[in-house]
């Protein structure tokens, strides 16, 4: 799945897309997403100055959009202007070492429960095949009301 996919399944947009493109996808069980980190990303000019460093918050950000496009796959629906897709909750987070400008953050999210339009997924992020950050995280698919629009 390249860029242009997968902005058609996100609702991010720049600076605050996270995936770049979707390696594997094995629809209702896995997905495997790359995110290049380059140091012209906007945090990096707070985060640290002196020693640029990707946001631990970010990272998670980064899994759950790749959670989120394999809820969609699974779900076999494209979020619209009447579905979205949410956190539901961050569990077991663990930060494993420094994801810095030029790195290649690899994502390995894997579905691990499903319970009507709440997802469970077992997730983690490798830069040059050492772990970085994993999670689980909690989706849930909203149906927004008209009022909500």
């Amino acid at each position: 799945m390249d860029i242009h996919e997968i902005l058609n399944r996100l609702p991010h947009r720049h600076p605050f897309v996270m995936v770049d493109r979707v390696t594997k996808l094995e629809v209702g069980r896995r997905i495997e997403a790359l995110k290049n980190v380059t140091i012209s990303e906007g945090f990096f000019q707070g985060h640290f100055p002196s020693r640029p460093v990707m946001p631990g918050v970010l990272l998670l950000e980064a899994l759950a959009q790749a959670a989120a496009l394999l809820a969609c796959e699974t779900l076999r629906e494209i979020p619209g202007d009447k579905t979205m897709y949410y956190f539901g909750g961050i569990d077991a987070a663990r930060f494993k070492r420094p994801v810095e400008p030029g790195d290649q953050l690899v994502m390995d999210v894997r579905l691990t429960r499903r319970k009507g339009p709440v997802m469970k997924f077992k997730a983690h992020g490798l830069v040059g095949g050492q772990l970085a950050v994993e999670a689980v995280l909690l989706c849930t698919r909203v149906i927004l009301s008209e009022a909500a629009l």
